[in-house]
């Protein structure tokens, strides 16, 4: 089912969804062929949102009607100023679980004090999202890197796998730290529900053989490949029918087995008058989270399948994005939302092409809503829980600390202590944990900078390590290879390193400073360089640069460093070496 069009085309439709839907609709690119496939993978996506969007909103701590409000406005908002033609916005298990994590301690999940609150989070972080748009501060996503995000949604899912086995055991489990839930799973035991364990155990195993199983037992019935893995993928909404009718024919609620029954439709009597400035500035942190990493997790998405079709993703754009379709959330009544990879996959598989995908599937939410909800009201809260559980499994990624700590300790320990500060301080804290380890990596590599003495590989104009290579050296000349940004971290280790080895190399009369790891000098690397010049003139030693990058020469000329330095600027090494040798020779 996958969608077939030209390069040319996908570039030209590239372009005008930098502008959303109203890009397309503006440059008259949309067509009933375009029509047809987004339809089709909307509709597809419908019928797996519908037990995933009432999952999440259980996960969240809702009512479930708020996970189809989730689905509706914001999906429509998104296709109008998002710029990916694939990405599916609405609930997904991260911000579900910040949104309960941020309420829980303020208000009783699922009373009207809490809809408020997570009606003022959705708010909140859209207006967070849109400023980080106007200020062009989707940078800040940067400070969250790939061993940090990774162990913070591993350690996330533990979380939510714990918090949704009430669901399926019937154990009230109580939410906060690991050892917090471990403990009240254990001290609650004797309230397992045996009906229920059977029930949620089945869905369990169903879904997990669905997803690995299912779409290869399809094939060898002659269905093909890529149509066979989009019905696995549908197997949450098999599941749903199933365990409904289940119920409706076993009466298995009558033995305890709770279902979601009506779904009130509409908002609660909103009592504005709760909210006090405490309550709104302690939102304010857990709205700045959700807006980071919710960005952080959709451009991410957003960008991969971008690549596939040879378009962009404007990061900018997609901050608006994704901050009018929270301020949708707010307004219609839910909680953040943010791009989901497991409905994305969906629908590009099904031949998603351009946001009008996205703006059918809220109006297909809608129907949902307004004629279906009353078919959901068998439906077992149990199968809600399991899919929850199987999406997270996924979640969860242990082999990536022990790849970590092979290839670079310091984002090992940035892993660990992320998912350790999640897991047994809060989230909140294991995040900041993490990030601030994370920096102090950075920090304490930068300023032990890798410097090294090169010299030319023989028969090339090359000059490599002398630790690495077989090289020629010239005595009196001594080039050092400067394999960092000269900034205040390490500025002063440079200068360190440089009157080391003139100290030990008493016959040299050049030192050149090779400058092809430079990106930056900051003040502190001006000073430095400054320093340098001036102790080793009165050496007797000439300071000579080359292969300085013309962004960082440019900044160099600004205070006039090349006028006062003692030596001269080359553009490569070997024209140095040439020039030097030369000028020891006539000497």
């Amino acid at each position: 089912m996958k969608h077939q069009q030209s390069p040319q085309l996908a570039v030209l439709q590239g372009r005008a969804m930098q502008q959303g839907l109203w890009g397309l609709l503006r440059h008259r690119i949309y067509n009933l062929q375009l029509l047809r496939m987004d339809a089709t993978a909307a509709l597809i996506v419908s019928l797996l949102l519908i037990p995933q969007s009432l999952a999440y909103a259980l996960l969240a701590g809702l009512p479930l009607q708020a996970g189809l409000y989730a689905s509706i406005l914001p999906a429509i908002a998104y296709a109008f100023f998002g710029t990916s033609g694939v990405l599916a916005v609405g609930p997904v298990a991260i911000t579900s679980l910040l949104t309960f994590s941020a309420l829980s301690p303020l208000a009783t999940p699922g009373s009207d004090e809490y809809v408020l609150l997570a009606i003022l989070l959705a708010l909140m972080s859209g207006l967070c999202l849109l400023l980080m748009g106007v200020l062009r501060m989707g940078f800040l996503t940067n400070f969250l890197s790939h061993p940090v995000m990774s162990a913070f949604v591993s350690a996330s899912a533990v979380i939510i796998l714990l918090s949704q086995l009430k669901g399926v055991t019937g154990i009230p489990v109580q939410s906060g730290t690991l050892p917090e839930m471990l403990y009240s799973l254990y001290s609650g035991w004797q309230q397992l529900h045996l009906e229920t364990l059977l029930l949620g155990l089945a869905c369990i195993l169903f879904l997990y053989w669905a997803r690995h199983y299912l779409a290869g037992l399809l094939q060898r019935f002659g269905m093909k490949p890529d149509l066979a893995t989009l019905m696995g993928r549908m197997a949450p909404l098999l599941l749903l029918v199933l365990t409904t009718l289940l119920v409706v024919m076993t009466r298995l609620d009558q033995q305890g087995i709770k279902i979601v029954g009506a779904l009130s439709l509409g908002l609660p009597t909103l009592q504005w008058q709760m909210i006090t400035p405490g309550v709104l500035l302690s939102l304010v942190p857990m709205a700045v989270m959700i807006s980071l990493i919710g960005f952080a997790e959709s451009v991410a998405i957003a960008r991969t399948f971008a690549a596939r079709r040879r378009q962009q993703v404007n990061s900018n754009r997609e901050l608006l994005g994704l901050g009018i379709a929270n301020l949708a959330a707010g307004a219609s009544g839910s909680f953040p939302v943010t791009g989901g990879l497991s409905r994305t996959v969906v629908n590009h598989d099904a031949g998603s092409v351009t946001p009008m995908a996205s703006l059918l599937t809220g109006m297909g939410m809608a129907l949902v809503l307004l004629f279906f909800t009353g078919w959901l009201y068998y439906l077992p809260q149990a199968m809600l829980a399991s899919v929850i559980l199987v999406a997270v499994l996924s979640l969860v990624d242990w082999k990536q600390p022990l790849h970590l700590w092979r290839y670079s300790r310091g984002d090992a320990w940035a892993w660990l202590a992320t998912a350790s500060g999640v897991l047994l301080l809060g989230i909140e804290i294991g995040l900041l944990l993490g990030v601030l380890v994370s920096l102090g990596s950075w920090l304490a590599k930068n300023s032990k900078p890798h410097v090294a003495i090169v010299g030319r590989v023989p028969g090339t104009e090359h000059y490599r390590n002398v630790q690495r290579y077989q090289v020629e050296l010239h005595p009196s000349i001594l080039s050092l290879r400067i394999d960092e940004s000269l900034m205040f971290a390490n500025a002063q280790e440079v200068e360190e390193r440089v009157l080391q080895e003139v100290s030990q190399h008493p016959e040299v009369r050049h030192v050149i400073l090779m400058g092809s790891g430079i990106n930056h000098i900051d003040a502190s690397g001006v000073e430095v360089l400054e320093q340098l010049n001036q102790l080793l003139k009165e050496q007797g030693i000439g300071l000579h640069l080359s292969e300085i990058k013309g962004p960082v020469l440019d900044r160099l000329k600004l205070i006039n460093l090349p006028e006062h330095l003692n030596g001269q600027i080359f553009l490569t090494q070997h024209q140095a070496m040439q020039a030097l040798t030369r000028v020891d020779e006539k000497a």
